[in-house]
């Protein structure tokens, strides 16, 4: 369904970006933009971005043939 096109790095990135706003969030730091963080957090976790998808980008490394 989804291609993966987030390296590991990327990936790792994403959620604890996405994990810390939604964390800031719940407890009040922040206002409820910080619900944003859904999204990093979603495509960290499933391994594919639609935007890179649409932009034609890739984190992975290359596959060696």
């Amino acid at each position: 369904m989804f291609t993966t096109n987030l390296g590991s790095i990327d990936r790792l990135i994403r959620i604890f970006v996405g994990a810390l706003l939604i964390g800031l969030t719940l407890a009040g730091t922040i206002g409820a933009w910080g619900w944003i963080g859904v999204i990093p957090l979603v495509t960290g976790l499933i391994g594919s971005c639609p935007l890179y998808k649409i932009f034609g980008l890739s984190s992975c490394p290359l596959k060696k043939q």
